[in-house]
């Protein structure tokens, strides 16, 4: 896995980078998938000006404040977009937490694993986060052997935004040495 000027994260299959308005498109498609709706929520972006405003209030925001926010994910031999994946600050939770969402086609082949996986380690060497936690879903199966397979257990159900039904808070297994962050 390299970091490169321009580009977030690549691994053999995937290159991770930030969103611009030039998503719009790939925005409105995957915010509107019936499984994002479903276990992620409605984010009420219907048209590419939503999906500009959703940038701006969002991960564009994010980057600013944070450093990092949600990129998008796309295979790194044609750019084409397979979904988003990346770290979140949210109120609710005591540490930044990994987040992903991928277009039905990009789904099944490890690409959720593989994001992950690439975005903590950018988390601990490049970002030097601490921790991150997860958060998912409990009727999401999937999602949820995503987490585990990072070496995440899963710890409560807790309220992240009011009013929505609860979800799963994951957190990075015990460090195995002085001085690990526990993430994986």
């Amino acid at each position: 896995m390299t970091v490169n000027r321009g580009v977030v994260i690549e691994t053999s299959r995937l290159r991770l980078r930030e969103l611009t308005y030039s998503d719009a498109a790939f925005l409105v498609a995957l915010l509107n998938d019936p499984d994002f709706l479903h276990h992620i929520g409605d984010r009420g972006v219907r048209s590419e000006a939503d999906a500009r405003d959703y940038l701006d209030a969002g991960p564009l925001a994010s980057y600013l404040e944070h450093g990092f926010g949600l990129w998008c994910v796309e295979r790194a031999d044609t750019a084409e977009p397979l979904g988003l994946c990346g770290l979140l600050r949210r109120d609710a939770l005591p540490h930044p937490d990994v987040g992903y969402a991928l277009l039905p086609q990009a789904r099944g082949q490890g690409v959720a694993r593989e994001a992950v996986a690439a975005v903590l380690a950018h988390a601990r060497s490049v970002l030097h986060l601490d921790t991150v936690v997860a958060i998912v879903s409990p009727e999401n199966a999937r999602s949820i052997q995503v987490v585990e397979s990072q070496g995440y257990r899963r710890t409560e159900l807790v309220t992240v935004v009011p009013g929505a039904p609860p979800v799963w808070l994951f957190v990075p297994t015990e460090p195995t040495s002085e001085g690990d962050s526990g993430l994986r």
